[in-house]
């Protein structure tokens, strides 16, 4: 794993035009010279995710559609490992036969634990390294339009070492009125968790000019938005042209970086097309102390 981190994309891995690379991003262990800022050294450091001296913790969080595993379970696996997140945001989880075996078996695969989420929440989970503390969860079934696909969020609050923070894995619906009021549910969910601090990973179905993502990003803040990293488009995998995909946080966690892993050491190009039909969003965070 050490190799991984180096810094050097490996040697199969395409980082597309148009790619961003910023200072913070790259201390944050996503990938090439973490030496530009003063404080790079730092959070390279903890590049796996890690407590500050202050108290707060760098936290990686990974958004993540994966289409219900039904495309290349082991590609899929290498992509969330070579990410070393702390907190796995899953959208379309498996929701039918064994649908927890399933669950289970992606987390041991990916060197991870499951949370909570899956068939009980219509598809977004959580998955979590073990350093997360887990204090509480909650499955969400969010009002159901008749002739429509059931929605729900998977929340919980987690603790990493000083930092306490609210965790929301969404899924939004494809019909413009019913993602648009449930974007307010989710924003309401958001402050109801309790917590000053928390970050929400997910499948939009919406672009950043369209009404339910404004709804979103006018009261959480947009990772891409606020210090973009990587690749900005997340669907389709073989011809990415639309970010429907996002991550979010509230006011006080601050974003080191947040996009596509393209060039990521370990991060294949090949496995992001076997994986699934949505990229991932990889997202760097520092969670302030206390909360």
């Amino acid at each position: 794993m050490a190799a991984e981190r180096s810094g050097r994309p490996a040697s199969d891995t395409v980082v597309p035009a148009g790619t961003r690379t910023g200072a913070a991003a790259l201390a944050a262990g996503l990938p090439a010279s973490a030496t530009e800022a003063g404080s790079a050294s730092e959070v390279l450091e903890t590049s796996g995710g890690g407590a500050e001296r202050s108290g707060s913790a760098v936290v990686r969080v990974l958004s993540y559609n994966i289409r219900s595993m039904r495309d290349d379970q082991a590609a899929l696996a290498r992509v969330i490992r070579a990410c070393a997140p702390d907190l796995v945001l899953v959208q379309e989880a498996p929701r039918f036969f064994r649908w927890r075996k399933a669950a289970e078996r992606l987390a041991r695969a990916s060197g991870l634990v499951y949370v909570t989420g899956g068939a009980t929440t219509a598809g977004p989970m959580i998955l979590a390294h073990l350093r997360a503390h887990v204090e509480r969860t909650e499955d969400v079934l969010l009002p159901r339009t008749p002739g429509l696909h059931q929605r729900g969020l998977a929340t919980a609050v987690v603790r990493f070492a000083g930092a306490r923070l609210g965790v929301v894995s969404a899924h939004l619906s494809l019909d413009p009125r019913e993602r648009y009021d449930q974007a307010g549910l989710l924003l309401e969910r958001v402050a109801g968790l309790g917590v000053p601090h928390a970050v929400v990973g997910g499948d939009l179905n919406d672009r950043p000019d369209g009404r339910s993502f404004r709804r979103v990003a006018a009261v959480l803040r947009d990772g891409w938005a606020a210090e973009p990293w990587g690749g900005e488009f997340t669907s389709t995998p073989h011809a990415p042209r639309q970010r429907i995909d996002a991550v979010f946080a509230t006011d006080g966690v601050e974003f080191l970086g947040c996009g596509v892993p393209h060039g990521l050491p370990g991060v294949r190009a090949a496995d992001l097309r076997a994986a699934s039909d949505h990229l991932p969003v990889l997202s760097a965070l520092r969670v302030p102390a206390g909360g």
